[in-house]
């Protein structure tokens, strides 16, 4: 089965030479030249693995490392102008598996990858959250309270665990949907606003006077640390 890689990289030729080299080693490569483009494609898309330019013309790459590891654990190896020190730890930190410094040989981008792609992908400890009486799930992707199940959808779960993760932080509706992929994200296209009121009627002891999941007017939504 062809493997499928992606490929954010600005520089058209040297993209043009992994494309092929990687190619006739029998992978599959999809080329971003840009980091949103490289985001969008992961939304739609599986790939085996991804390699990622740190020096890219709109979003830094180590933002896009670190947007891709909110929600997606897909093998990184990050390719860093003249092996900068600082940008190898700072990206090592952020989730990726390895890092290549530019300019590279072939051979040993190829060697890299399959290092990173036998190692496969680690999927994240999912804990249980505990605020008071709420327990959010992740491995069993249940909110409870007091112990009885919440009523939730597993997108709207989703977007809970996403809230109550970052507990204490506003996340704006833009930042939200940037952590929601594939699916999810075509869940709430239409209004992260009423799915908030779904959870509330389920988490909240009164929905109209939320405690937990309160909004930030003209900023977007935050997870109160606040225990019962």
């Amino acid at each position: 089965m062809t493997q499928h890689i992606l490929l954010i990289e600005d520089d058209a030729r040297l993209a043009e030479m992994v494309q092929d080299y990687l190619g006739a080693s029998g992978f599959s490569v999809s080329i971003a030249p840009t980091g949103q483009q490289g985001l969008d494609l992961q939304k739609r898309n599986r790939f085996d693995a991804i390699l990622l330019d740190i020096m890219l013309p709109d979003i830094d790459g180590l933002e896009v490392c670190r947007v891709l590891r909110a929600t997606d654990q897909t093998p990184i190896l990050m390719l860093t102008a003249k092996g900068e020190p600082m940008d190898r730890i700072i990206g090592l930190e952020l989730g990726a598996d390895d890092y290549l410094p530019k300019p590279f040989e072939p051979r040993e981008l190829l060697a890299r990858l399959k290092a990173i792609l036998r190692r496969g992908p680690v999927e994240p400890d999912r804990q249980i959250l505990r605020f008071g009486r709420l327990e959010i799930d992740g491995s069993a992707m249940e909110a409870r309270i007091d112990g009885r199940a919440c009523n939730l959808t597993a997108h709207q779960f989703q977007l809970l665990e996403i809230l109550a993760s970052r507990a204490g932080r506003v996340l704006s509706r833009e930042m939200i949907m940037d952590l929601l992929k594939g699916e999810s994200l075509a869940a709430f296209d239409r209004s992260i606003d009423v799915h908030v009121s779904r959870i509330r009627a389920e988490i909240e002891d009164d929905p109209n006077k939320p405690r937990r999941l309160i909004t930030v007017r003209g900023a977007g939504y935050v997870f109160a640390r606040a225990q019962d």
